[in-house]
């Protein structure tokens, strides 16, 4: 199969759908505020799923694209990496009730599991004393970079400081600032 450029219809369809997953993935940051912890739970689910499922149809067309031009059944498969794919109508599994007993320091199960171990220290690294105590600064950049596109794009900048932590507001006003200028062309 000879490598050629995305048609620009499905180029842009791709970037129609992941400008939406990143305003989803926005509003999951946006409701684990302490401001608006009355929906936490419904919203974060709904907006994750939403982002999830907008990522999905995304990766459908280019698959159905691919296979429309020849692709190998085999390789799409691959490519879609559907070995590790699980369906959400399962629920969480026990990897899962695992990881978040070590996030809450609640006992691990008696069973002596080394898979069921390795998620409840997986957990521990996210509480207060663990390996996520200080956020890094690559998830600050990317909490500000989501929270300044929106808010510009809402053009509610102003909101920023209601909800967010001093040093993210901070950079998020200046993504949105950013965002605020008009486009320079670039120079060879």
């Amino acid at each position: 199969m000879e490598d050629t450029q995305m048609p620009e219809p499905l180029r842009q369809a791709v970037h129609q759908l992941v400008s939406e997953v990143v305003m989803n993935c926005q509003e999951v940051l946006r409701y684990t505020e302490p401001d608006i912890a009355r929906d936490w739970k419904r919203m974060t689910l709904i907006r994750a799923t939403d982002a999830s499922d907008t990522m999905d149809s995304a990766a459908m067309l280019i698959a159905a694209y691919c296979q429309r031009t020849g692709m190998g059944l085999e390789t799409l498969s691959s490519y879609l990496q559907t070995r590790q794919q699980r369906s959400r109508a399962a629920g969480p599994r026990d990897t899962d009730r695992h990881e978040v007993a070590g996030m809450l320091g609640t006992p691990l199960p008696p069973e002596d599991d080394q898979d069921a171990k390795m998620w409840f220290s997986v957990g521990q690294g996210y509480a207060g004393d663990g390996l996520m105590a200080e956020p890094d600064e690559q998830r600050l950049f990317t909490e500000a970079c989501l929270h300044g596109l929106r808010a510009r794009l809402c053009d509610d900048v102003e909101a920023l400081d209601s909800y967010l932590p001093p040093h993210v507001a901070a950079l998020a006003r200046k993504v949105a600032s950013v965002l605020e200028e008009e486009p320079q062309p670039v120079s060879a």
